[in-house]
């Protein structure tokens, strides 16, 4: 009967034991897959925000990239007008520096053709105050000075057209004041006003540019 008893109370230890065992079990299989399931969610929230972190730092990345872009388009745009600024200008030098050059080679003369025109007028002079009745045999030194004064005022007239300083001589003409310079005005019969109807020294224009005007007298 005690031995029977005994069986029974080991028999009811090792029911509670095993029970116990098993809720202890059953505990901590609970515990790992709540912890699994909160590792789990862990780890799942934590790649979201380092990816959130990630865009986020391509996109500032790129509103940087996109400024320095901006302003580099500007400084562009800046530099390419200074440079055609500077282009159009040195060009605009280029042509005053080539037109002066080439008005250099063309007026330079302008000066020593001005003192040749003296020398010109009174090579005229002298020939007009010749008397023309006495050249002739009888006068051979009056008529080889004469022919020699007109020999050098033709040749001196072929080296002013050599070099472009054309006579101006505008008789009957009418007035230009680009080219004439009125010493008076007359009342002329069968003249239009503004008729040059004297010419007091002709002028002298050098390549179209009038380095003396013609003096001259113009009808009202």
């Amino acid at each position: 009967m005690a031995l029977a008893g005994f069986r029974n109370f080991v028999k009811c230890g090792q029911f509670i034991n095993d029970s116990l065992l098993i809720n202890s079990r059953h505990i901590a299989l609970s515990n790992i897959r709540r912890n699994t399931t909160a590792q789990e969610k862990t780890q799942e929230a934590q790649p979201q925000h380092a990816a959130d972190n990630v865009e986020g730092s391509k996109n500032e990345e790129l509103e940087k990239l996109n400024k320095q872009i901006q302003e580099l388009k500007l400084q562009n745009a800046e530099i390419l007008d200074k440079y055609k600024r500077a282009l159009a200008e040195s060009e605009n030098m280029r042509t005053r520096l080539t037109k002066q050059i080439s008005e250099a080679k063309i007026f330079g003369i302008q000066s020593f053709c001005k003192d040749l025109l003296d020398v010109a007028d009174v090579l005229n002079k002298a020939t007009e105050t010749v008397p023309k009745d006495e050249l002739n045999d009888g006068n051979p030194h009056l008529k080889t000075l004469y022919e020699g004064l007109i020999m050098t005022e033709a040749q001196l007239k072929s080296v002013f057209k050599r070099h472009g300083l054309e006579k101006i001589d505008p008789l009957n003409e009418k007035f230009d004041p680009n080219y004439h310079e009125a010493l008076f005005q007359q009342d002329v019969k069968d003249k239009d006003s503004n008729t040059v109807i004297t010419v007091s020294k002709v002028g002298y224009k050098l390549h179209d540019r009038v380095i003396r005007p013609a003096l001259v007298g113009v009808s009202k």
